[in-house]
């Protein structure tokens, strides 16, 4: 007979058995890759000729080839630069934009509430889809320009939503003494409101830079220049679709590593931003992914 604990019963054996051997193949699904992906970013030409050609699961000795020529100068780099400068920029731009939408909607007063309430739970449900989209950005002149990869997705009607519920839950008590003492709206939303909000102003920061990180339809649809790209759009070139690196695009070092360890290099420098980021960020995700679940 399985023993009740608090109430509850115990897994038995078996089931304790199977369920580790389930997180086990779980985990092995999602260490393995990014393992030989590593491997084969870090291996030489003769142990990758030596496993196929193509993926290492554990390097025979270290190069560090692979890493040099992508971050020498060439077009790995360019895109880097590019990425981290666009997802910097969008990311501070789209978290003060949504803030401000998000403070003005929480506040049933103020001007315009209702219908850019319905405009903004509007935009949830349905999309302009991408012609439209495409001709509006191509009007306003961004085209070719680094804006076009900020600008279309600057507010998350997503985001905007968790914000306004998170700002909709502090006392108003709070605001209204802060305004009897003479503090006008700016002054409540920077002073008071933001200070109150850093866990979720974390969650959403991270929302938006992981989607400006990761997007590339944007850079292919309107950069026509590649040195403009990011570098999404360089790791679909050379990665998914197996593009050969051509003579000078890698710098000086562009011939002293092979070509799958060049393409798994570019995947852990994409990897790598996120994942440093992440941890710093973790302890905020429970306090704001919880907001508005619980009224009163």
């Amino acid at each position: 007979m399985t023993p009740i604990v608090h109430g509850q019963q115990r897994p038995g054996p078996g089931e304790t058995i199977l369920t580790a051997v389930v997180l086990l193949v779980c985990c092995a699904a999602v260490v393995v890759p990014f393992v030989g992906i590593i491997a084969t970013s870090l291996s030489t030409a003769d142990h990758i000729n030596r496993a196929g050609g193509t993926f290492v699961l554990w390097p025979d000795g270290v190069s560090l080839d692979a890493y040099r020529a992508v971050l020498s100068g060439g077009v790995v780099l360019r895109a880097l630069l590019v990425s981290i400068g666009v997802t910097l920029v969008g990311t501070a731009l789209s978290v003060v934009v949504s803030a401000m939408l998000a403070y003005a909607l929480s506040r049933p007063g103020s001007f315009g509430h209702r219908p850019m309430l319905l405009l903004v739970l509007f935009s949830l449900l349905f999309s302009p889809g991408l012609i439209p989209l495409y001709l509006t950005v191509k009007e306003v002149g961004l085209i070719n320009s680094y804006w076009s990869l900020i600008l279309p997705g600057v507010v998350s009607a997503f985001n905007v939503i968790v914000l306004r519920a998170f700002f909709m839950n502090i006392p108003s008590e709070v605001i209204e003494s802060a305004r009897i003492d003479g503090a006008g709206d700016f002054g409540i939303f920077t002073r008071i409101v933001l200070p109150l909000s850093r866990a979720v102003l974390a969650v959403i920061g991270l929302f938006y830079a992981v989607g400006y990180w990761n997007a590339f339809f944007n850079a292919l649809i309107y950069l026509q220049d590649q040195t403009k790209w990011p570098l999404t759009l360089v790791m679909r070139t050379y990665v998914l679709q197996n593009a050969q690196f051509a003579q000078g695009e890698l710098g000086a070092s562009d011939v002293l590593a092979p070509q799958p360890a060049l393409q798994m290099a570019i995947l852990v420098i994409a990897i790598l931003p996120i994942l440093v980021v992440y941890p710093f960020l973790q302890r905020h995700f429970t306090a704001g992914m919880l907001t508005g679940a619980v009224k009163g």
